[in-house]
């Protein structure tokens, strides 16, 4: 079976289902189409050549593994698929909504940054748009909301007046881009330091408060579905372990789909705990978000202390911290939500179980039927370990003597490695009777006796296991056997290298090289060790002493060189040969009196000196 038949087998049994009212996609098509291939009752192998009929026997084979609603093997197919194409961690998370966000603000980021207004009515347009980006960006209220508006314009005039608007014009593309993020940053801190004050942020939810009280309400629903699942399957295990050793309750019970019911529940446990442990790490960083909110906002209060103004160096970056932990606390908002859905729609696959197995059925079938749960397997295993020297080739662990213990990658799930081929079963290993490293990989059991079985000849059980999966498809994933079936998935046909069912195994073409002298060389490349080349040598050394060099200029030649002198450059240079000087002296007034002559004949004149004196001037 080449990829290309695979491809066109796919696309047959995809329109096969659609025309009976299954739209399924496409990558649980090709999932079921390999199992059916996988599966050694159908007698199918990848390098067989079909004929017409056996090609249209196998899609007849698919379309009725796809149509079997009634089949939990296909309710826990369809989990893996949903799980593996929708959930993502924190991190993946928060980087998609990011790109979300930002393709959603292009527009609007384009306009502001693209436009060159003029008039002062150009200028007013692009600064509204300013402020829709800054309400967008920060999530704090809807453009549509008058209020909030009002508050975002109120918070950018504040720290961003229509003034400066010519100097942010005059910015490049990628200034603006960055002067916007920062201006979000500046409002919404504004704007939540206002909240607080009760001075306005009626549009602002109270984010902390809410996740306070939803996170707790989403892990309280994780753990009830988590109980759901050990005790379904514990009583699975208890009932197939019943089958194995009485012949007349096989008999009695091998019409249920026991296995297929108990590894629909470990899958749906599994993904739980995943979803479980995601809630738990929003609680704790909601927690430590809340303090570090708390503190910031006292420090901000404290330094504003009813202030006519304040250094925009101090209060800013209280502005912008407070701005990130908000943005931290919408991210956990965010989380929330995708951990309430993921929840919600993995239910679904786990509802066959209530419609095969009712309560009342699992009652009267385990009448006379001891259950235990795992942590009793493990309780009573906790005394016996295995002794080293039974085992000469095989290399045993133990948490007394291996560093980092809890962290080592263990195969199958965690999963009895004995159980799963033999029995068919998915029984807790105990790591304290001793993990067995068997090429680079480590394996654990549920009991001493099933660690001494497995040890004598590791590789037949493997290969069992590798059998069962071939049976159940629904344990490659489930067991996280991928690398031993990569032949048959290659991530060629996945959509999404990242995301795909079934992920490849990473590899690459490397190269090393070791320097050939580690130490500086100590080569001394004049050396010679040929005679005739030292004579040549010295040959050249005693005919260049009898050289001479001559060099003449004529009338015609010394035109063409090159000639150059150098001269000083005239400077400015000032003297001063007199100076310009002044004094003030009292001017003369003298009075004459007796001019005009008198009545007697006789003239007397008399001269009066009315000049003042020179140290009175």
């Amino acid at each position: 079976l080449s990829e290309s038949v695979i491809r066109g087998i796919i696309r047959a049994v995809g329109l096969e289902c659609g025309a009976r009212g299954q739209a399924l996609s496409e990558t649980l098509v090709a999932f079921v189409v390999k199992a059916v291939v996988l599966h050694p009752r159908n007698y199918f192998s990848m390098g067989q050549i079909l004929g017409e009929k056996d090609m249209q026997d196998l899609i007849q084979l698919c379309v009725t593994r796809l149509l079997d609603t009634t089949n939990p093997s296909l309710s826990t197919i369809k989990m893996q698929v949903y799980f593996d194409m929708n959930y993502a961690n924190r991190a993946e998370l928060l980087r998609e909504q990011q790109h979300v966000l930002e393709g959603k603000l292009a527009p609007v980021v384009r306009d502001i940054t693209d436009s060159c207004p003029c008039v002062q009515e150009e200028m007013e347009q692009v600064y509204q748009k300013i402020v829709i980006y800054v309400l967008l960006r920060s999530g704090l209220g809807s453009p549509t909301d008058i209020e909030a508006v009002r508050e975002v314009t109120a918070a950018l005039q504040s720290v961003f007046p229509q003034a400066e608007m010519t100097t942010f014009i005059s910015l490049s593309k990628k200034d603006k881009e960055q002067q916007l993020k920062n201006l979000t940053m500046l409002v919404t801190g504004i704007r939540l330091y206002n909240k607080e004050s009760g001075k306005g942020g009626s549009s602002i939810d109270d984010l902390p408060a809410i996740l306070n009280e939803a996170i707790p309400s989403a892990t309280e629903t994780v753990n009830e579905g988590l109980n759901t699942c050990h005790v379904l399957a514990h009583k699975y295990t208890a009932l197939l372990e019943s089958m194995q050793e009485d012949s007349h309750r096989y008999m009695q019970l091998s019409s249920f789909k026991l296995t297929e019911a108990l590894f629909n529940v470990r899958q749906y446990e599994a993904f739980l705990c995943i979803l479980l442990h995601d809630a738990v790490t929003s609680a704790q960083e909601v927690e430590t978000l809340t303090v570090q909110f708390a503190a910031a906002m006292m420090q901000l209060k404290n330094t504003v202390q009813d202030k006519v103004s304040i250094d925009s160096e101090e209060v800013f970056p209280l502005f912008v911290e407070l701005s990130k932990l908000w943005t931290s606390f919408q991210d956990e908002m965010l989380l929330l939500s995708f951990l309430t859905n993921m929840t919600d729609n993995l239910q679904q696959f786990s509802e066959i179980q209530s419609q095969l197995f009712p309560e009342e059925m699992l009652t009267s079938l385990l009448e006379g039927v001891t259950v235990k749960s795992d942590e009793e397997r493990i309780r009573e295993t906790m005394g016996t370990r295995v002794n080293v020297s039974d085992f000469e080739n095989q290399e045993w662990l133990f948490p007394e003597s291996t560093d980092n213990f809890d962290q080592l990658l263990i195969q199958y799930h965690s999963f009895c490695a004995h159980a799963i081929g033999v029995n068919g079963l998915t029984l807790p290993g105990n790591p304290a009777i001793g993990i067995l490293r068997h090429k680079q990989k480590c394996y654990v059991f549920s009991s001493r006796e099933a660690a001494y079985i497995f040890a004598q000849d590791p590789d037949k059980f493997i290969q069992l296991n590798v059998e069962k999966a071939k049976e159940y498809p629904e344990l490659i994933h489930l067991l996280e056997l991928h690398h031993q079936f990569e032949y048959l998935f290659p991530h060629a046909q996945a959509r999404n290298a990242d995301k795909c069912l079934v992920k490849p195994t990473a590899k690459c073409d490397s190269s090393t090289q070791t320097d050939t002298h580690i130490l500086p060389p100590t080569i001394v490349t004049s050396y010679e060790w040929n005679e005739w080349e030292l004579r040549r040598k010295a040959i050249k050394l005693a005919n260049l002493r009898r050289k001479l060099t001559h060099a003449m200029q004529t009338d015609l030649s010394h035109m063409k060189r090159e000639n150059s002198t150098q001269v000083y450059l005239p400077k400015d240079v000032g003297t001063q040969t007199k100076r310009d000087n002044s004094s003030n002296v009292p001017k003369p007034q003298i009075f004459l009196k007796g001019l005009r002559g008198e009545s007697s004949p006789a003239t007397h004149m008399v001269k009066v000196d009315l000049t003042r004196a020179v140290d009175e001037t």
